[in-house]
């Protein structure tokens, strides 16, 4: 791998991870060469998911507040996901 972690994009990063896994999975490499990939692997997977989890926190939504005015709230993405298509359903509905 190129250059250090910080250096990369995300999805250089999983580009790199889902070489790894087909690597790993081709099953040809030596005991000590399949070691060290999958802990390259491990380091990329925790550095994606974090990067996520950085990406998710960022990430804001326009939702009305008790008085009906619109304002920014942060993304709760397991809370606002199942919200947002219940009410995409009801506008389909109606």
């Amino acid at each position: 791998m190129g250059g250090t972690m910080t250096e990369l994009r995300f999805e250089e990063a999983m580009a790199r991870l889902e070489e790894v896994v087909r690597r790993l999975e081709a099953g040809d490499l030596s005991l000590e060469e399949s070691l060290q990939i999958f802990e390259e692997g491990i380091g990329l997977s925790r550095w994606c998911l974090r990067k996520l989890e950085e990406s998710e926190k960022k990430v804001e939504i326009l939702l009305r507040n008790p008085e009906g005015e619109w304002e920014a709230q942060p993304w709760d993405f397991e809370r606002q996901l199942p919200e947002l298509e219940n009410a995409k359903r009801n506008a389909n509905d109606q």
